[in-house]
């Protein structure tokens, strides 16, 4: 074999046995198919940045209008889990369209507040079959059994803020999905990013005046230097966790 053939080799080998990061979520972490479409993008376009590709991928699945529930059941997660690898990270981001209708004609994307082990038997009117619909905690437990199954390792972020502010304070999640992610990670061991704190943090620094141009159409979706400042925030938070060996990898 010739040196450049070895080499070749090599560069093949240790491309398919690098860990991969998946990143799930909805719209606010990957917006349309993560091109910029209406000046809109999310977090988990511009996360690569802050990694050494060439020891890690970085593979960015979220899907705009999904909550925690219908990236289940649309089959969006099973992509994600049957290329799972132990050394795996899995980085999850729901909350946003959790509080929607069960089995509403639009979407019948909403799960039932908490984390308990409460459920609804419902008709889907969307997918055309009955459903148990169970709450926002169920979910995020089911994807960290999931990835833990696969020996990966699971991060949970609480959601982005949007922008909505009450005497020049952010509107924090804390008491909702922000709270009910960080009990999620608490009961189940996953590491956990306070990203809604995180940011929040930083857009009472920055004032409404500064944070509305980040948010060009909505209170929700942001532009790309709000989605840039969301994923710093993301690295920001993977840098606060105590053992977490994918800090390792970031530039």
């Amino acid at each position: 074999m010739t040196r450049l053939a070895f080499l070749l080799l090599f560069a093949i080998f240790a491309q398919q046995s690098r860990p991969t990061l998946y990143i799930i979520g909805d719209s606010t972490v990957k917006n349309g198919k993560g091109k910029g479409d209406g000046s809109l993008w999310g977090w988990g376009s511009f996360l690569d940045e802050s990694f050494d590709t060439t020891k890690i991928a970085v593979r960015n699945y979220a899907l705009g209008g999904r909550s925690s529930r219908t990236f289940v059941t649309e089959g969006h997660w099973d992509i994600v889990l049957e290329q799972l690898k132990p050394g795996d990270y899995v980085i999850m981001q729901f909350g946003h369209n959790d509080g929607g209708p069960l089995d509403d004609t639009a979407r019948a994307r909403g799960t039932i507040k908490g984390i308990g082990e409460d459920s609804s038997n419902i008709y889907n009117p969307i997918r055309k079959v009955n459903e148990t619909v169970h709450t926002y905690g169920w979910y995020m437990r089911k994807y960290v059994a999931d990835i833990k199954a696969k020996g990966a390792i699971p991060i949970i972020c609480s959601p982005i803020p949007r922008n909505m502010f009450k005497d020049n304070k952010v509107l924090r999640a804390g008491a909702d999905y922000g709270g009910w992610a960080r009990q999620t990670a608490q009961s189940t061991g996953a590491y956990f990013i306070d990203l809604n704190a995180i940011i929040a943090d930083q857009y009472d620094q920055l004032g409404p005046g500064k944070v509305k141009d980040f948010f060009p159409g909505d209170h929700t979706h942001t532009n790309e230097a709000g989605a840039k400042l969301n994923a710093n925030a993301v690295v920001t938070g993977l840098l606060q966790q105590k053992g977490l060996p994918l800090a390792k990898y970031l530039r």
